[in-house]
Order: structure tokens, then sequence, then C-alpha cells
């Protein structure tokens, strides 16, 4: 859904956008067209043709994987650090995930053949591009593994932690029915694991909501795929001194 341009957004929120030069920022902020996206917004379906990349500002987009009976988990999150589309300039022009608005807020989107046309120039925006491809693609293999050897407690406070360096807020809004579909868990173990959060103070919740109360708490209990994902993004980004600032908002802490 196409809005009008408010003031007070920019596509400088973007930290990839804000990364590219003057140069390309000539050639691409003039095609980039300012969209609200609501929440459960389908962005791109399973097998669909890209023909937009998306740049979240303010959303948060959850990029999931649908097995054949409906089934379903997220493989990787993306907000203003990143992307969406990435299988339209890796030449596959589509793919097997779905994307979905997590959070709902708003974002810019440009047309695939634009972005296709400054891909090709084989200059800083595709060196930008393919760093910021293998920084998800570490999202994603370290999702699989965290879901797969890590506890839901774990696997929950990963998830939270990661979803809140993308917001300017410390609350979430969002079901636990939801984050169980996120995480491809039976609700009851979320129910579980949210339940010790609470008795342990780190965050409260009411219908809908959840707020951290206690970041640097929660950030212990969660395990190590939070940090290799955050300073893989560091690494690739920003300590790379290709982008600018930090990719969410909370910098990398130190590995215990």
């Amino acid at each position: 859904m196409l809005v009008t341009l408010p003031s007070r957004h920019s596509p400088h929120q973007n930290h990839l956008l804000a990364a590219l030069s003057s140069e390309i920022a000539e050639r691409v902020f003039p095609h980039l067209e300012f969209i609200s996206m609501p929440i459960g917004a389908v962005l791109y379906d399973s097998g669909s043709q890209l023909h937009y990349v998306y740049f979240p500002t303010t959303a948060i987009v959850s990029m999931h994987y649908v097995m054949e009976n409906g089934a379903s988990a997220e493989i990787a999150g993306v907000g203003n650090e990143g992307v969406l589309g990435v299988s339209l300039f890796m030449g596959g022009n589509t793919t097997p995930s779905l994307a979905t608005v997590q959070t709902g807020g708003h974002g810019y989107r440009l047309k695939g053949g634009l972005m296709m046309e400054e891909f090709n120039r084989a200059g800083p925006m595709m060196r930008l591009m393919l760093r910021y491809t293998q920084a998800l693609m570490t999202q994603m293999s370290q999702t699989a593994v965290c879901n797969r050897h890590h506890s839901v407690e774990q696997q929950l406070c990963r998830w939270l932690v990661l979803t809140l360096d993308r917001l300017p807020t410390n609350e979430l809004t969002i079901t636990q029915e939801l984050i169980a579909g996120m995480l491809g868990v039976r609700r009851e173990g979320i129910t579980e694991a949210v339940g010790n959060l609470q008795r342990a103070g780190l965050i409260s919740c009411r219908r809908g909501h959840i707020t951290v109360v206690n970041r640097p708490g929660l950030e212990a209990l969660a395990c190590e795929c939070y940090n290799v994902v955050k300073k893989e993004f560091h690494r690739l980004l920003f300590d790379a001194g290709i982008a600018k600032g930090l990719p969410m908002n909370q910098g990398v802490r130190t590995p215990r």
C-alpha cells in the first residue's frame, strides 16, 4: 500500500540505504516507494515471482518456510538492518519462503529492474548486497541449529532480543501463539517459557504485548546463537566500514 511520505520518515532509517554513497543514493532514492507494512501483510509468497525488493524502516518482516501440511517456522527476520528479496539480485527470481510482516510499520520498496540495474554495475551496491546476503545466510543457518539443539526458553530469549534490537522501544506487540508459530514449537512450550521469564523478572506480559524489563538478564539466558548472528552482521557490514552505525539498536555483547 503506497502512502504519502511524512517528514519524519526517511530512507536513511534503513541501515543499508543509509550506507549508500551520495552518488548511488541520487540514482536510487528517487525511485524508492514509501509503503505501509501492516501486520500480517504478505510481501511475497512461496514460489512467486519477485518484482520488488523491500527495505523495512519501522516494520519487521518474518521469512517463513511452509511445509506441505501447512506447518511453518521462521527462518529469518528482517528489520531496518536489511532488505527483503535477495533472491531477485542473486539470480533466482523466486524463493520457497514466505515473507509476512511480523511487526507493523513502514518501509520502502524498489522495482526489481532498478535494483538489478544498480547491482549489475558491479560496484558498491553489489558488494553491500552480497555481504548482507552472507549475513542473512548466517542468521538462517544459526536459526536451524538453534531450533534443533537449544531449549524453547533459549530460543525464545534469542528471538526476543533479536526482535527488540530492531525496535525503538522495549515492548513487542505479539501473541504467544504467533511466537510459537515463529519458532515452530507447541504453544504450551512458549506459555511455560514466558511464565519462567516473568517469574524471573525479565519480562512482563499482557494480552498481545510483551515488555522486556531486564534486557541484560534476557541476553544472559539467550543461547550463543544470538551473539553469533550479531557478530557476523558487524563483521561483514559495519566493522568493514561498508555500512554506517549498528545494524540493530544494541552493540555486540562479549561472549561468555
